[in-house]
């Protein structure tokens, strides 16, 4: 169906457009750099794409076109065709509007001389008849119908590198404090042909922004945390797939749909996903567990390295984005018994906003196309279009990690220093793994810490193989190097990984001489992470004051406060109110509710010191949902507990007798950069 009238109108308006000079966004509102970064730059140089002033880049989509022109899908509706992104022998980019008038582009994909892009309620076909550079053809391939919620986000189209013009699309279900299908295929990934025939091909979905293919040709997506979803993560699909959430599946007693589980079928007792799915058929797995607020917050696009070394020593690996964290991380895949699982490894941050799509250019860099808006991100600027170039040095990091029988097999990207990587004090290992339920995310459960009894370095000293205590099936598996250097003697740029053991390989165990067990030392902490509790703190504080997270009021205030704050976490990590006034030593009831989708928290902290206390936050890793994401910190003066979305708790606190500026920050990690509001207290 082609809506002739409005493509018209549309055409007439991309006619029309008058571009100013270029302009730079506004670097100011990167994050700062911290050494993390500045490492990894010395490998991968990260460069920023101007972007001209009034132009509003939040992107949706990426594209590189058959002449090397970089396509650009905005969440505002338009499409871009900018002509020497890269600033390729000092020209500067020419941006030229293509397209404009549509409804949330969030996907683009070219494909026999048209550009397709998924718009909220349809997927869309771009074409430029006359040969002008504009598109005067806006043709609905096919439609979908909408509730009117404003999760209902749709996605694509990708098309399959096997050949063929079936183009997949997926559909996000809507948000009402949990998620749900209010209209048909919502939660879905369908196959649609150019000539508009769709079907549906798996279900089980939650926000599946970002799917592609590795170089096999098999398709993978990305989910984010949330209701039925413990952790984000990298899932293989092949159809008639469930992936977990069940909202959707009103929808599969539909004549098309290859799937018959009802919404009933799927049990809610909060065991890991791998134990109930030997219970449900088709239930889905990922093959690789991205660990929340460890390795990002709200996982995006996925980029096979297709480079064949243009980009380094990668090739064939997947480059996963993160929204939230405005970072890059790893995964190198393997099969094992016919199941795809592999290990994920960090490996660029830094990034002006949210990464949201990543293209290659033609000339084996990668074009970064991020937007925060309304979802937040640590890079504050708002939008942003980056380049980023692989120098030609590579970096010495752990390559890949293979399951063993007995272990791992780490490979490196240089020899190592033999008696360093042989020997087990170098690599510690943990496994744990997450709750399936529907409650809004899980803490890590079932933590295990694990020996590494012995490691064989190879021949070639580019690998070691470990051999570890009871490998455990099912579980995610930290891997931690830090022990391990290169011949030269230089420490690992990025020491760590997390691999899911879907299945343990058969074949020979290693006959080694295993190193003798160390007794465990008394008073181990247990490696055990409960749920978060919303018990008051026992931590106390100076002079006999209130406990830091005080849920109760305290019986010496004879039921009376001096004053009363209601605050709300909002959608766009921000709080509802920017600014509250209180009274030096004033007896203070705070009621806080998290009203977004997310999980937040509300931590008042000392003048000055927001960042440095989210910063503790974002590094307390797997101890991390156990504090409730509270860093131990005498710069902490009051919190609330950390909320799911729609729940509320109330804390009770004396304000600093001392007048000033106090911060309160969600210290959820990621959150710290932009959600913040002002306590000034005075006399």
């Amino acid at each position: 169906m082609t809506h002739s009238r409005l493509s018209s109108l549309r055409a007439a308006a991309c006619g029309a457009v008058l571009l100013p000079a270029l302009a730079s966004i506004a670097l100011a509102q990167r994050p700062p750099q911290n050494q993390t970064a500045i490492n990894e730059a010395e490998y991968y140089r990260m460069s920023t794409v101007p972007i001209p002033e009034g132009v509003v880049l939040e992107v949706g989509g990426l594209e590189t076109m058959p002449d090397g022109r970089l396509a650009v899908a905005t969440r505002r509706g338009d499409v871009w065709l900018i002509e020497n992104p890269g600033s390729i022998n000092g020209g500067q980019p020419h941006y030229t509007r293509f397209a404009q008038g549509m409804h949330e582009a969030l996907g683009l994909s070219y494909r026999d001389g048209a550009l397709y892009t998924a718009q909220r309620s349809e997927l869309t076909r771009l074409r430029d008849l006359d040969g002008d550079g504009k598109a005067d053809r806006y043709e609905t391939v096919y439609s979908w119908p909408l509730s009117g919620n404003y999760h209902e986000y749709s996605f694509g189209p990708v098309f399959s590198p096997k050949g063929g013009n079936d183009m997949i699309v997926t559909l996000n279900l809507a948000w009402v404090g949990y998620g749900d299908s209010f209209v048909k295929w919502r939660g879905w990934m369908l196959s649609i042909t150019p000539d508009g025939k769709m079907s549906p091909i798996a279900a089980g979905f939650r926000s599946p922004s970002s799917f592609g293919y590795n170089m096999e040709g098999d398709l993978f997506y990305t989910e984010n945390q949330g209701d039925w979803v413990g952790s984000g993560g990298l899932s293989h699909v092949e159809k008639g797939d469930f992936m977990g959430n069940p909202m959707g599946l009103k929808w599969s007693s539909e004549p098309e749909s290859p799937i018959k589980l009802t919404k009933n079928d799927i049990p809610d007792t909060g065991e890991p996903k791998f134990e109930v799915a030997k219970r449900v058929p088709h239930l889905k797995t990922p093959a690789v567990w991205f660990p929340h607020t460890i390795m990002g917050i709200s996982t995006s696009a996925i980029l096979v390295d297709s480079t064949r070394g243009a980009f380094g020593p990668f090739a064939g690996q997947l480059f996963v984005g993160d929204q939230g964290h405005s970072k890059i991380m790893r995964v190198s895949l393997e099969k094992v018994n016919g199941v795809y699982q592999g290990a994920v490894f960090p490996f660029r941050e830094g990034f002006a906003s949210g990464v949201f799509r990543q293209v290659w250019g033609k000339d084996g860099s990668m074009y970064v196309g991020q937007t925060s808006r309304g979802w937040g991100a640590t890079g504050r600027a708002p939008y942003a279009l980056q380049r980023l170039v692989w120098t030609g040095k590579t970096p010495f990091e752990p390559l890949k990690i293979e399951a063993r029988p007995d272990g791992f097999e780490i490979f490196f990207t240089a020899p190592v220093d033999r008696a360093a990587a042989g020997d087990p004090a170098s690599y510690k290992v943990n496994s744990f793994i997450y709750k399936y339920h529907h409650i809004y995310g899980s803490p890590p459960i079932n933590t295990s810490a694990h020996d590494v009894r012995a490691v064989v370095v190879s021949r070639d000293g580019k690998s070691a193989r470990i051999v570890v205590d009871s490998l455990r099936q099912g579980y995610i598996h930290e891997i931690r190097m830090a022990g391990v250097k290169s011949e030269g003697g230089a420490a690992l740029l990025h020491d760590f990984g997390y691999y899911t053991v879907n299945r343990i390989p058969g074949g020979a165990k290693l006959a080694v001489k295993l190193a003798v067990k160390p007794a465990p030392s008394a008073g181990a902490p247990s490696m055990s992470a409960p749920a978060p509790s919303t018990a008051p703190s026992s931590e106390a504080r100076p002079g006999g004051a209130l406990a830091k997270h005080q849920t109760t009021m305290p019986a010496a205030w004879n039921g009376t406060v001096d004053q009363t704050i209601a605050v709300q976490g909002d959608e766009g990590l921000t709080f509802s109110l920017p600014t509250v006034n209180v009274k030096a030593g004033a007896r203070v009831r705070l009621d806080f509710k998290n009203a977004s989708d997310m999980l937040h928290n509300l931590v008042v902290v000392r003048p000055g010191t927001a960042v440095k206390v989210g910063e503790a936050a974002l590094k307390l890793g797997l101890e991390g949902a156990k504090l409730q994401y509270v860093p131990r910190s005498d710069d902490v003066l009051y919190h609330t507990a950390l909320l799911e979305p729609q729940k509320s708790q109330t804390i009770y606190f004396t304000a600093p007798s001392t007048p000033g500026e106090y911060t309160y920050v969600c210290t959820f990690p990621g959150h710290y950069t932009t959600m913040q509001g002002t306590m000034r207290v005075g006399r």
